[in-house]
C-alpha cells in the first residue's frame, strides 16, 4: 500500500463498470416515465412542474421547495442532475469550467447527447481531482461550498463519488426495470 496515494485511491473508487452499463441507452429508455407525474427533461413549454429550467430547447422539471414526497424521476432527469448539479456546477466552482446552473444549462434532447455531456463533465472532474495532487486534497473547499467551505477538498471528492455511485446506480436500476417490464409486455402480446 505504500506506493498508493489518496488522490489515486479516490479516483479509482469510480473505476467501475457503471458507465459501460449505460452504453446503448435509447431515447425511449432515457425519457421513459414508469410512474404517473414523473419529473423529466421535456421539450420547452410542455412540462407541468412548477419550475421548468434550461436555456435550450429542453427543460428539466423541478420545484423549490421540493414536494413531499418528491415526484418519481426519469433516467433523463437523473442523468441531468448528475451532469449539472453534481459535476458541471462543481467543475465550474473548482476546475475552471464556464459557470452553469440548472437554469442556464442546455439539456440533452437525446440519450446519446446526455451520455456525451456526462462523459465530458466526468472527464473534467477526474482531471481536476488529479490536478489537486495529494496536498490539494487537504486545502479548504472554499466559499463555493457554502457551509462546507472549511472542509478539505477530499471531503468534496468523497461526496461527489457518493453522489455518482448513488445516482448512476439508480439509472442502472431503471434500465433494468425498463428492460424487464418491456420484455414481459412483449411476451404477453406475442
Amino acid at each position: 500500500m505504500t506506493d498508493r496515494h489518496w488522490n489515486s485511491l479516490l479516483r479509482d473508487q469510480l473505476a467501475t463498470p457503471v458507465r459501460s452499463r449505460l452504453d446503448g441507452l435509447t431515447d425511449e429508455e432515457y425519457f421513459w416515465e414508469p410512474a404517473p407525474d414523473c419529473w423529466n427533461v421535456r421539450p420547452r413549454g410542455t412540462g407541468t412542474a412548477p419550475v421548468q429550467a434550461g436555456s435550450g430547447a429542453m427543460t428539466i422539471d423541478f420545484a423549490f421547495p421540493e414536494p413531499d414526497p418528491p415526484p418519481f424521476t426519469t433516467i433523463a432527469w437523473r442523468l441531468s442532475h448528475v451532469i449539472v448539479g453534481v459535476l458541471a456546477m462543481r467543475n465550474a466552482s473548482h476546475f475552471g469550467r464556464a459557470p452553469t446552473d440548472y437554469a442556464s444549462f442546455e439539456y440533452a434532447a437525446t440519450a446519446d447527447e446526455a451520455l456525451a455531456q456526462l462523459d465530458a463533465e466526468y472527464a473534467t472532474w477526474a482531471a481536476g481531482v488529479e490536478s489537486l495532487g495529494e496536498e490539494g486534497l487537504f486545502r479548504p473547499c472554499g466559499e463555493a461550498e457554502g457551509p462546507y467551505a472549511d472542509y478539505p477538498m477530499a471531503t468534496l471528492v468523497l461526496h461527489i463519488n457518493r453522489e455518482l455511485i448513488h445516482h448512476l446506480s439508480e439509472v442502472c436500476l431503471l434500465r433494468d426495470l425498463y428492460l424487464h417490464t418491456r420484455r414481459s409486455t412483449r411476451q404477453e402480446v406475442g
